[in-house]
């Protein structure tokens, strides 16, 4: 018989907190209930994990660690600007829509602390932009995305749908393939809902309704 490996135990507490977690919020959580589910003792916990905020931090860290390395990995094989943002959606849906409860967790839980929000920006949403920065000058050197549009908008702006897309995912209470929406989501942000000649610039638009002014 093949002997455990020593982080196995580990494992189990993260993904006993993630459905904790996710049923019963993080402050409503006990680390006992974690441990119960789990299966250990409430004292293991402990070998591992200095408290509950270091569960849903570790947690946190390391499932975006092997979140942004898939991406990069799918990116590099993709071929060229548009489908690498594509791998990229299809990466980010299908990662939380594969896992309701990992879902609950990164799009409720995580926010519901100004703390856990300041490091959940300054650490892999960074990283994950950083992603998309290159990919975006990419497509601007090559003539294929606008190159006047500032890359951290348009990287906060997919960014905003994929993440809009998840939360609708988790309040429908409802199962189907999240990430076979992300072709339509991409072809939405590359192309925009209008038809080439159909409307008007947005600027002249905005003006001549007074929006551009302040209007109301």
């Amino acid at each position: 018989m093949a002997r455990p490996r020593k982080d196995d135990k580990r494992a189990r507490i993260l993904q006993a907190a993630v459905k904790v977690f996710a049923r019963k919020g993080y402050f409503a959580a006990r680390v006992s209930e974690i441990a119960k589910k789990a299966g250990v003792a409430d004292g293991t916990i402990y070998l591992y994990f200095r408290n509950k905020e270091d569960l849903l931090v570790s947690l946190f860290d390391e499932v975006m660690a092997a979140h942004l390395e898939a991406g990069r990995q799918e990116m590099k094989a993709a071929p060229g600007p548009a489908a690498r943002l594509l791998r990229m959606a299809e990466h980010h849906l299908r990662a939380l829509g594969e896992n309701r409860d990992l879902a609950v967790v990164f799009q409720v839980e995580l926010r519901q602390s100004t703390k856990f929000m300041e490091r959940f920006t300054a650490s892999w949403l960074q990283d994950y932009f950083q992603l998309l920065y290159g990919v975006i000058e990419e497509g601007q050197r090559a003539g294929v995305f606008r190159p006047e549009l500032p890359k951290k908008l348009v990287a906060k702006a997919l960014f905003g749908a994929l993440d809009e897309m998840v939360t609708s995912f988790i309040l429908s209470g409802k199962d189907y393939d999240l990430a076979g929406l992300a072709a339509p989501v991409v072809d939405l942000f590359l192309r925009g809902v209008a038809v080439p000649g159909k409307v008007a610039h947005a600027r002249p638009v905005l003006a001549a309704t007074g929006a551009g002014r302040g209007g109301k």
